[in-house]
């Protein structure tokens, strides 16, 4: 299944061949057993992940305003020790941060060894919000594609795992949720002048993407183009990602240095 989302390097990329609405012919009900099994699955590999410290992990989430990056965080990965895991925004660069390259900021919040974390948007905004906005020009964004790609290597080669979604869905179901963002007070919190905004770029940001994800996707890391008009196959096809991410490395716990019998005793005699 995951073949049919996943970006092959070779060929430029138009989001017009991918269908949000795409469920692979399932249902929810389809996949609500093996999605209990997985969400159990993720949490034992998310421990073990933790406790041997040999990799790290890096998921990384892009989409529209309303494609529901922080509903993937809080419904597929739900249930991970929180010592282990953590959740990255990246909003308007800091006056610090625009004194340095625009992956410094980014660079210095990789995970460590053992450690899983999420970027909700991340350095692939300074190829996109920059270039709709005609703050670089298309030669400044494909250097640095080249600059993202080796960066990615580079964490590659450094025991960093990266995952890379994008969460593709319609301009139809954006209205939607805006809509709804307005029309109950429970969400309007979520609602944001900004996403009118931007909601006006819709093109521009398709065309973007394209870009990044024909220029910007490796063996090592890959972009999935995830439909999301449906929450449930989105959660489902990223969830299994990561699952099969973390089985392929086949770790275990580490074992303790020593005889346990001799420190049970140490322990036993130390009161």
């Amino acid at each position: 299944m995951l073949k049919n989302f996943t970006i092959n390097s070779n060929k430029k990329i138009s989001l017009k061949d991918f269908s949000p609405t795409d469920t692979d012919r399932l249902e929810k009900k389809d996949v609500q057993q093996e999605y209990t099994r997985l969400q159990e699955r993720f949490i034992e590999l998310q421990e073990v992940f933790y406790a041997s410290k040999k990799f790290s992990l890096l998921i990384i989430l892009q989409g529209m305003d309303c494609s529901g990056k922080d509903g993937t965080v809080k419904k597929a990965l739900a249930g991970v020790n929180p010592s282990g895991f953590v959740v990255q925004s990246f909003k308007q660069p800091t006056p610090e941060e625009l004194e340095h390259d625009y992956l410094w900021r980014a660079h210095k919040a990789t995970p460590p060894k053992g450690n899983i974390t999420v970027f909700n948007r991340s350095y692939y905004e300074d190829v996109l919000v920059t270039r709709v906005h005609e703050t670089i020009d298309d030669q400044t964004a494909m250097t640095r594609f080249k600059e993202i790609t080796a960066f990615e290597k580079y964490l590659a080669n450094n025991g960093t795992l990266i995952l890379k979604f994008f969460l593709h869905i319609s301009k139809e179901f954006q209205q939607r949720k805006l809509l709804n963002r307005l029309e109950t007070p429970e969400k309007h919190w979520k609602f944001s002048m900004a996403d009118l905004a931007e909601r006006k770029f819709w093109d521009e940001y398709q065309k973007c993407y394209d870009d990044v994800l024909s220029n910007c996707s490796t063996e090592q890391a890959p972009w999935y183009v995830v439909p999301a008009d449906h929450r449930w196959f989105r959660d489902y096809i990223i969830l299994q990602r990561i699952v099969m991410t973390l089985e392929d490395l086949k770790l275990e716990f580490p074992r303790i240095n020593g005889t346990i019998a001799q420190l049970i005793k140490e322990i036993k005699e130390s009161n």
